[in-house]
This record gives C-alpha cells, sequence and structure tokens, in this order.
C-alpha cells in the first residue's frame, strides 16, 4: 500500500529534522554514507562537510575577515552558496534566514544590518536553536551587537507576522521542503511589499534519470527535493515576486564532485555512462522582489 502524500511529506520532515538534530549535537554521530539508516540527510554536502566548513565557506565567497568573526560553533560547513552577499543588506533592515541551523548566516547579516536592524532566524529543530542560542553571547561580545535571535519553527509555516520583514534570505534549506509552494508562499506573507528574497538552494538543470531520483527520495538530502530552475521561477511569479533572477553556480557540485562527496559520487554511480552531477545539479542563487501591488497568490 502507497503512503498518502501527507505521510510522505511527514516522514520526510522527520527524517531532515533528526539528521539536522545528530549534525547540531555532534557531527560525529552523523552517518557519513547516503540513505544511511537513522535519518541520514545524505553524505556531505547540505548534510555535513566534506571538506572543512572553513574551506567550503571561503570555496562559496565567504570573506575571511567575517569568518574570523563568528562564534566558534557557527558554521558547520552546511552551505551551498552565499545568501548575505547577494542580499545587498542595509542598516536598519529585519532580516529572516530559514532553516538557520546553528546561526551561520545570522551572524554574518547582524552586523550588516546594525544596531538599529533585526536578525531571526528560524529552525525546525530543537537541537539546532539551542546551539545557536549558546553562541549568542559570543557573538555580542565579539560584535558589539544584540540584534540576533533564533525561533523554532517550520520554513513552511513561519513564526512571524505579516509584512513585518525586510529580507529573507536561506543556504540550502527550502530544497528539503516537501511543500515549497507552501515556503514561497510564507515567504510571500512576510515580507513588507518591496522586500526582498535573496537564496542560495540546490537546483536541476534538467530532470533526473528515474533511478536517481527513486534512491534520492531514501537519501532526503539536498537533492531529493531539487525543483527545475524554471519550476523556482515559476512558483516565485506565482506567489507575487517581481525581478526574478535565478542565476546558476556550476562550482559548487563540481567542487563537490572534486571532493568525492559520499552524495554526489553516489550520483555519479547512477548516471548514464558519460554524464555527471553537474550535468542535472546546480547551486542556485534566487532572487527576486514582493510585488508591491498584489497579495499573494493562494
Amino acid at each position: 500500500m502507497k503512503d498518502s502524500a501527507l505521510e510522505r511529506e511527514n516522514r520526510i520532515h522527520d527524517r531532515v529534522r533528526e539528521g539536522y538534530a545528530a549534525l547540531a549535537v555532534g557531527s560525529e554521530k552523523m552517518p557519513r554514507t547516503p540513505g544511511a539508516s537513522s535519518g541520514s540527510c545524505g553524505g556531505g554536502s547540505c548534510c555535513g562537510p566534506v571538506m572543512s566548513a572553513e574551506e567550503l565557506a571561503r570555496r562559496l565567497g565567504y570573506a575571511p575577515e567575517d569568518l574570523e568573526k563568528l562564534p566558534h560553533s557557527a558554521n558547520l560547513g552546511l552551505s551551498c552558496g552565499n545568501p548575505t552577499a547577494i542580499a545587498a543588506l542595509e542598516p536598519g533592515e529585519v532580516v529572516v534566514d530559514l532553516g538557520s541551523g546553528a546561526g551561520f548566516d545570522c551572524f554574518l547579516a547582524g552586523p550588516k544590518v546594525g544596531p538599529s536592524g533585526r536578525v531571526i532566524g528560524v529552525d525546525m529543530t530543537w537541537e539546532m536553536i539551542r546551539r545557536a542560542r549558546e553562541s549568542l553571547v559570543d557573538y555580542r561580545d565579539r560584535s558589539g551587537l544584540d540584534n540576533v535571535e533564533f525561533r523554532l519553527g517550520e520554513i513552511e509555516h513561519l513564526p512571524l507576522a505579516d509584512a513585518s520583514v525586510d529580507v529573507v534570505v536561506s543556504n540550502c534549506v527550502i530544497n528539503l521542503s516537501p511543500q515549497k509552494e507552501q515556503v514561497y508562499s510564507e515567504i510571500a506573507r512576510v515580507l513588507r511589499p518591496g522586500g526582498r528574497i535573496a537564496v542560495s538552494d540546490i537546483a536541476l538543470l534538467r530532470e533526473l534519470p528515474e533511478v536517481v531520483s527513486r534512491e534520492a527520495l531514501h537519501w532526503v538530502g539536498c537533492v531529493a527535493g531539487a525543483d527545475l530552475v524554471s519550476t523556482i521561477r515559476d512558483r516565485l511569479e506565482r506567489v507575487g515576486f517581481e525581478e526574478v533572477h535565478l542565476e546558476p553556480q556550476e562550482d559548487y557540485v563540481r567542487t563537490m564532485e572534486e571532493m568525492n562527496d559520499p552524495l554526489y559520487s553516489r550520483i555519479r554511480a547512477l548516471l548514464p555512462e558519460g554524464d555527471h552531477p553537474h550535468d542535472y545539479l546546480t547551486s542556485l542563487e534566487i532572487r527576486g522582489r514582493r510585488s508591491r501591488s498584489s497579495l499573494p497568490k493562494a
């Protein structure tokens, strides 16, 4: 008997939550092979770095001087891009980070919005929230700021008021949600008219072969729920975004391949001869602006 759509969505949520909870309390407890039975998000990449967290961040364009100012436990190496760089944050803005994890991008955004701004991290994993909150004292000591907070919640149901946010960022998280349309609708809801979205995510350049897609459902990794680039554009425009810019970043997937990341190595083994993961997958920069004149469409 096949699972219902709701049962499948709940199962994915549970496995992702378990996987990231394991990372939060100690990466040594996280299974390092795709499809591991304890709820692994799959290999390195988005659910655990195959290289050092700092090295990955540098390759993704994070400035060394910014990384040096971070609380020591904030960078878990879970990024696939650099959303704070493309967000063009300004002093005084209210920023929300979806799937904020240990607070990496939140602590980088805090100094950019300054004492008159606010950064709110939202994560569904209590263990990640606790870890991020434990870093707040370190952040305050290093920055002299008290403008970052963390809230427990699902990105499909954000614990935020309507039209209360200037910018929404996210780093390799939306692809993990089984309800992406709902996520984009929630982003549109909490953004003020004219507010911005700046997201780095894993996306499909073309459909994966069925055998890879079938296996990916068991990995619950960054590939499992990846949308086609064209689908992401459609979703954003449908909920009321304008000035949508989607820019593939080839280097991330190629780097994972070169580093023999377990997830991408498994994908390559399942692809037709001569094909590579970067032929199908990309890190995608997603930018857009909430329409000033229309409400999100249902």
